[in-house]
This record gives structure tokens, sequence and C-alpha cells, in this order.
């Protein structure tokens, strides 16, 4: 995909937004350790793939940092929904249609959180080095692209939420209480189309319940969401294999 190709799938999926959609993981660390597969290079989005090498990605324990690192997870999600896009493994119309609806509104939710930091953007896409393999090991199939997509949305939730408490300017705030809502909506609309519950078992969290920050879960039960901690986010991504940028600084010490 060119990077013309992923600007205006972003486009053309803005407009799919609007769709009335039919629509109605054990885990990604459990994927990265069974090894990544063939490379499809040509499926990535030239924007994300022409990095060989991945400059170090800081993220400060402050505002700026805490929505620079929910930037990172956007873009993740947006690269990995074009790439499913482009992978040609999705053959059902109506679950193609919500993959690119989902990546229309990843890409936006990476152009919204960049214009609300401005000029406290610590990256920008370009930035981003993607291992090939890694990434296209989760493109393998149907079953493994749609787990991914559930285990993607459902980390996301749990990392909007574990870094709320710590945001102290409401704009930031807002931007993020904007977006984990929708986060959650995907997971469930993903989760739909495998024929899984809606809300997530606690079979399918990566984190478990000894490892859970107290301080950030005094609320425990099937009606409640876990929150990570951005440590807890790094170490799952990482396990991935899908990036080659390190990623350090205080939030993630």
């Amino acid at each position: 995909m060119t990077i013309d190709n992923y600007e205006r799938f972003s486009g053309d999926a803005d407009m799919k937004q609007q769709r009335s959609l039919f629509a109605s993981r054990r885990s990604l660390m459990k994927w990265g350790a069974l090894g990544f597969g063939g490379l499809m290079i040509a499926a990535l989005p030239k924007a994300v793939s022409a990095q060989s090498g991945g400059s170090t990605l800081t993220f400060a324990a402050d505002d700026e940092g805490i929505l620079n690192f929910a930037l990172l997870l956007e873009e993740l999600e947006a690269a990995f929904y074009a790439a499913v896009v482009d992978s040609g493994q999705i053959s059902d119309s109506t679950e193609l249609d919500y993959m690119q609806v989902l990546g229309a509104q990843e890409a936006a939710h990476v152009t919204f959180l960049r214009s609300v930091l401005g000029d406290q953007v610590l990256f920008e896409t370009t930035d981003l080095s993607f291992n090939s393999s890694g990434l296209n090991a989760l493109l393998s199939d149907r079953s493994t692209i749609l787990n991914t997509a559930v285990a993607l949305e459902d980390v996301g939730v749990h990392a909007y939420n574990g870094a709320g408490p710590s945001l102290t300017n409401p704009t930031y705030l807002l931007a993020a209480g904007s977006i984990v809502s929708v986060e959650a909506r995907h997971a469930g609309g993903v989760r739909a189309l495998l024929g899984k519950p809606t809300t997530e078992p606690d079979s399918d969290r990566l984190v478990s319940d000894d490892d859970l920050v107290a301080s950030l879960n005094p609320f425990k039960g099937p009606a409640y969401d876990e929150l990570y901690s951005p440590r807890q986010i790094v170490d799952i991504v990482g396990s991935l294999g899908i990036l080659n940028n390190p990623i350090n600084g205080a939030l993630v010490a």
C-alpha cells in the first residue's frame, strides 16, 4: 500500500463510519511466542514500512507523555487495520467492511490526538519502524486477524483507563475519555464476529489478577474493566515483536 493509497483508505473509510454496521485472544503474548511466519512486506503501509531501524520513543510521566503514549497505541492499531485490509485474508464483505471502518476510526484517533497535542507531539508516523515478519504473522488468517483486533482493542481500553487517573490536563482527559469508549465498542464488535461474548472474560486478559496494580484496581469483577499500567502495556506490545522502536522514559519505568 502506498502512502497515497493509505491516505485514500483513511478518507474512504471515514465516510463509512456513518454506515449502519451489521457486525453485530489466549493472548497477544501467546501469539508472540509462537513465532512469526512469512513476509508480506507489500501489505504494510509505506509510511511505516519504509523505516529499517527504530528511533527510541521516550515518554515522560506527565500529561504530554501519557497522551503521546496513547498516540502510539492508536498508530499501531491504524497500521494494523490498514495491513489487514491489504492482506486479502478477510474474504467476507461484512467483516472486511468492519475492518475498514475500524481502521478509519483508529486513523481518525491518530489525527485527533496529534491535533490535541499540537507542538507537544513527540514522534511522527514515519518515525515508527515495524517488524514486518511480526506484523505479517498476525495477518496469517482470519482467526488470527480477528483475535489480534480484539486483543489490540482490549489493550487500548485497559491502557486508557489505566492512564486516566494520572492525567491532570482536562482537555487531554476529555480527549482520552472520548476515545476509550469507542475502543470498547470496537472490541465488542469484533468479538461478535468471532461469536465470543462482547465483554472480555478474565481468561482473555493479558495481565493476571496477581499482577494487576492494586492502586489502579480498587474495583474488580465482571462489571468492571481492569486498569493496566503503561509498563504493562509496553510489555504486551513488546511481546508481539512488531515494533522495532525501543520504548523508555519515566512513564514506562
